[in-house]
């Protein structure tokens, strides 16, 4: 069979799902169904509009939190801690063991270790002069 090659920075929707499709194939195979859902939790303004909130999603017993965004007139009030709390008992409803995300040393580190998220790995210099850091917890079920 012959190949051809592309780079491209505009991939779109369709050719990521034909990328992933045997992947997660072969992952499941070996194990067991991943039982992605994704799960957001939204912050929103007295008019309605999404000022902020948690992105991420559930698979393989794991909460995976992609995103935090504190709107900043809410920061230090609790809502971190509320969004949290949200996710992770989501999380827990849904059968998930433990969660992990991944943060910068300018962010919120401080936050989540106080929420009991343990450093598991570090990506120095991503971006130059900082350090990408990964945190984990175990959830109460």
């Amino acid at each position: 069979m012959t190949f051809t090659y592309e780079v491209t920075d505009a991939g779109d929707a369709n050719a990521r799902k034909q990328i992933v499709a045997p992947l997660v194939r072969f992952n499941e195979s070996q194990a067991g169904p991943a039982d992605f859902r994704p799960l957001a939790v939204l912050v929103t303004d007295v008019q309605g509009a999404v000022v902020g909130g948690l992105w991420g999603g559930t698979a393989f017993g794991w909460l995976h939190v992609d995103l935090l965004v504190v709107p900043e007139e809410a920061r230090g009030q609790g809502a971190g801690t509320r969004i949290m709390d949200l996710a992770e008992a989501e999380a827990v409803a849904r059968g998930c063991h433990s969660a992990w995300l991944d943060t910068f040393d300018f962010q919120a580190r401080p936050f989540y270790e106080k929420r009991g998220y343990v450093r598991f790995g570090e990506l120095p210099d991503y971006p130059v002069g900082h350090t990408r850091v990964f945190l984990t917890k175990k959830l109460a079920g």
